[in-house]
């Protein structure tokens, strides 16, 4: 009900404000499970996909959304539950991972749609970066649910980081065709089969996305510009104060120079 209404209001002022435009929709199937597997280029890709599909689609999000204390807590935890998205203590990697498999799992048993983003966060450049290996392909051998590949277009132009109100641009999304791996049915703890079957899917969403793949994780690369802004900032200040210090003496100098 709550699904239904939230996907009414908030998916239908989406598609009159933006227009999204879709590819491919006839892949996904009109009933029982399967796992739509994305690219992530913006906060909004959890209600533009949604928005365009006849079925309702659950995404995992961190707890802390449904946990946030006082009046503006409650209403971001019912705004969430209403687009369809279960929540998920990410306090340690493993657990992570852990809690993101059973409720990909319970999705998938249910008949369900279940979304999930293989780079495990944003992009931080628009670049297409490795899948993790953990709850994509484990819940797709344990299930033998089929992996629908999807690209997102364009959704980091509507509001870019930082950015408050968005952008009148109109987003795509390419849907790709189902990924059968049945082949590897019951192989859910060999890692090698998980990185074999993550790569073939981050494969088919650089077909359709056209994104430039960066072969690290999207984590390490944003460790990677904190590290180099930090450095920056630093540089800057070192720099200021070195100019200051000059200034300063130039300034002695003069105050010491007899006239």
């Amino acid at each position: 009900m709550l699904y239904g209404a939230t996907k009414f209001t908030v998916g239908g002022s989406l598609k009159l404000a933006f227009r999204p435009w879709v590819d491919g929709l006839e892949n996904v199937p009109a009933d029982g499970p399967a796992i739509l597997a994305s690219n992530h280029l913006s906060f909004s890709d959890s209600f533009f996909l949604p928005a365009v599909l006849h079925r309702k689609v659950t995404f995992i999000a961190k707890a802390e959304y449904f946990t946030s204390p006082g009046v503006k807590g409650r209403l971001t935890a019912a705004f969430f539950k209403g687009v369809g998205q279960l929540p998920v203590d990410r306090s340690g990697a493993r657990g992570a991972g852990e809690a993101a498999v059973r409720s990909g799992i319970g999705v998938i048993e249910r008949g369900e749609l279940f979304g999930i983003y293989p780079e495990g966060t944003r992009s931080p450049d628009g670049r297409l970066y490795r899948g993790k290996p953990g709850g994509l392909a484990r819940v797709a051998l344990a299930t033998g649910a089929p992996v629908i590949p999807v690209a997102m277009i364009d959704t980091e132009k509507v509001q870019p980081p930082g950015k408050i109100v968005p952008k009148l641009i109109r987003p795509g999304i390419r849907i790709g065709r189902p990924l059968d791996f049945s082949r590897y049915h019951g192989m859910e703890h060999d890692r090698f089969v998980l990185r074999a079957v993550t790569d073939e899917v981050m494969y088919e969403i650089m077909k359709l996305s056209g994104q430039e793949y960066v072969d690290i994780y999207a984590t390490v690369m944003k460790r990677q510009l904190a590290d180099e802004a930090k450095a920056d900032k630093e540089a800057e200040k070192a720099e200021k104060a070195e100019k200051k210090a000059q200034r300063d003496e130039t300034a002695e100098q003069r105050r010491s120079d007899p006239q």
